[in-house]
């Protein structure tokens, strides 16, 4: 299921969000220009590797941030830009710009130690906005439960969800792959699935110490 557009009118412009996005479209486009030997250089620099971080914490703190705004792919990023697309605005607009701009940061920040708490000694990279987007989905679920989601089933379904069932859905089925990695694989698998549920449920926990007063 795929969430194509909310019927969830802003109050307002969400400048940060469209800026998040734009900031990870601009690093994608800029990995996609430098030769392969460089955009190694560039995840092994930038990403969040555990085996480092929990080795050197201080040292390679940087990779919890840095690791947001790197992306493996085109459908990667375009996963990842679209979810923030489609539930990042309302979440900016109760929570205010920069209220959210830090949300969302620490949202990713606690996702990446989600995932690196459960494979401390992986040399595989980790990158990808995903663990912060989840922490968007994590808010919006709390401050927009009744909202209705227009959500494509292929190939040729459509239907209007409310925010709860949709992104409940959702946060099982990350619950679900994370635990199944766990037990067959021993590492959580090829997906940080970990990131994705420890992002969700930060978001589901966190957002009321950062919205604005507004009825919550």
């Amino acid at each position: 299921m795929f969430p194509l557009h909310d019927a969830n009118p802003r109050h307002g412009p969400s400048f940060v969000n469209w800026a998040l996005i734009a900031l990870n479209v601009a690093v994608f486009f800029y990995s996609l220009g430098v030769s392969p030997f460089e955009a190694r250089t560039l995840v092994l620099t930038y990403a969040f590797i555990p085996q480092f971080f929990f080795f050197d914490p201080l040292g390679n703190a940087y990779r919890l941030l840095s690791s947001l705004f790197l992306h493996g792919g085109l459908a990667h990023i375009l996963g990842n830009m679209f979810f923030l697309y489609v539930f990042g605005d309302n979440v900016e607009d109760r929570l205010g710009h920069g209220r959210y701009l830090l949300f969302y940061l620490l949202g990713g920040v606690v996702a990446t130690l989600a995932h690196g708490v459960f494979v401390p000694g992986s040399p595989v990279p980790m990158i990808g906005a995903s663990g912060a987007v989840s922490a968007v989905l994590g808010a919006y679920i709390v401050l927009f439960p009744r909202q209705r989601i227009l959500t494509f089933v292929p190939p040729l379904f459509l239907f209007w969800l409310p925010a709860w069932l949709y992104l409940g859905y959702w946060a099982l089925i990350q619950l679900l792959e994370a635990f199944g990695g766990l037990v067959v694989m021993g590492t959580g698998g090829g997906i940080a699935w970990w990131a994705h549920v420890g992002g969700f449920f930060f978001g589901v926990f966190a957002v009321r110490s950062f919205a604005r007063p507004r009825g919550l």
